[in-house]
């Protein structure tokens, strides 16, 4: 670690220690219970879905750190109350196992038609599943929720899924990565994401072991049993062996007439879906995921995450690779921009599947990049920002942005051996 990067490191630490109490919130109005935000003027007092998750990730590395046990009992109530207003909505709502994108103080009605819109992104049992984790197993105080966690996964499985196993998006509405072009400006229904899908096979297996923790064993198995499929769909329709990459795919095809003769009739169609070859950052949560072979992986980080004309840049991961004719680096907001741009949770995400795989160097790297990313951008702004240019790490959008920013405490703790929060 040059002098540079640990300066930035004892300043990062020093800033994100002091301020990360500003994403607690109390309940109030809608939302009974306490929970976290992601921080900044934009996002204050909002419960957010994936934000949260990864907040918390972050939240309990700086507790770990610093907090001692009192401050670990103190944010318990806080990440437990996240998980518990999703299962208010999910307890009450119509439609079961439906739970929204977010929630505010005035709460959140049900669209019309709830399978016209997206919902709740697959990460909550992955979130309930890291709290029990992160308290020695504890699982007493998510009993009684657990039925609804299986309506919300069992809600993805019987209406989010194509016949070819992957899963799809509604619509393209606060998908999280909100203008990823495989998804966004598309036809409903249409977008097999390689995003969507690696969540999904995580939730999954968080699902399986939390249904362990309680001893239904024999439920597990049963989820188990669709996250192997949804494992080997993804690898089946996702991977293209041309380029090496996990890319999202096509699902909208009009379906081959079969009863009839038409001219077309002497050989319909047989795939399912076609392949999208967009350079999109998500590809590489193929590997965050565990889906990756070894050999894929070694494929992905050699000609697609080292290469600088397409991902690799110097303050780390572009979201879309600059190769595509979508790229592009205006600030925008609603949607936010995933068109080029480096987000810290991208880098973030990215950087666990290096380690996963053992491309440690990489990972180092990148670990290196990130906090030099946020360290200028402290130091010549006094906070940080939501997403930056890659090549000079100038910051593009929103001053006194937290969330996910804050998980590169657990990148140094990653380079300092010391021992690392990560998520389920």
């Amino acid at each position: 670690m040059d002098a540079v990067v640990a300066q930035y490191s004892k300043r990062l630490t020093e800033f994100i220690g002091t301020d990360y109490h500003l994403m607690y919130r109390e309940p109030g109005g809608e939302i009974p219970h306490p929970f976290l935000t992601p921080g900044s003027a934009q996002y204050c007092d909002v419960l957010w879905d994936w934000d949260s998750w990864l907040t918390d990730v972050a939240l309990r590395q700086i507790v770990r750190r610093q907090g001692g046990a009192a401050e670990s009992q103190r944010l318990a109530v806080y990440e437990k109350g996240c998980i518990q207003n999703w299962l208010e909505y999910a307890k009450r709502s119509s439609c079961v196992g439906w739970v929204p994108i977010w929630v505010n103080r005035t709460g959140n009605v049900a669209p019309a038609d709830v399978y016209a819109q997206n919902m709740h992104k697959p990460c909550l049992v992955q979130h309930a599943a890291f709290i029990v984790q992160e308290n020695g197993g504890d699982v007493a105080w998510l009993r009684e929720g657990l039925m609804f966690l299986q309506y919300f996964v069992n809600n993805y499985r019987n209406h989010h899924r194509h016949a070819c196993g992957l899963y799809f998006w509604q619509n393209d509405a606060a998908i999280g990565v909100d203008n990823d072009p495989c998804t966004f400006g598309r036809p409903p229904r249409s977008s097999g994401s390689i995003y969507l899908n690696c969540l999904m096979y995580k939730e999954l297996l968080a699902l399986v072991y939390l249904l362990q923790r309680v001893g239904q064993d024999e439920v597990a198995a049963q989820y188990q049993a669709d996250a192997d499929a949804l494992r080997n769909a993804i690898r089946e329709h996702c991977w293209d062996e041309r380029d090496g990459f996990y890319y999202s795919v096509d699902l909208n095809l009009t379906e081959p007439e079969r009863q009839r003769w038409t001219a077309h009739a002497g050989q319909v169609r047989d795939w399912p879906c076609l392949i999208q070859r967009l350079g999109v950052w998500s590809g590489f949560l193929a590997m965050w995921a565990g889906i990756a072979t070894p050999e894929q992986a070694q494929r992905m980080v050699r000609e697609h995450y080292r290469q600088a004309r397409t991902f690799c840049a110097p303050f780390g991961v572009r979201t879309l690779s600059r190769m595509e004719k979508m790229y592009n680096l205006r600030a925008s907001g609603n949607p936010s921009s995933w068109l080029g741009p480096i987000w810290g949770i991208s880098n973030y995400m990215t950087f666990r599947g290096l380690v996963r795989y053992g491309f440690d160097e990489d990972a180092r790297d990148l670990a290196y990049k990130t906090i030099r990313l946020f360290g200028q951008d402290l130091e010549k702004h006094g906070g940080l920002h939501e997403y930056y240019q890659p090549e000079s790490g100038a910051p593009i959008l929103n001053i006194g942005f937290q969330n996910w920013n804050y998980l590169v405490l657990n990148m140094m703790a990653w380079l300092k051996g010391e021992p690392v929060v990560a998520e389920f």
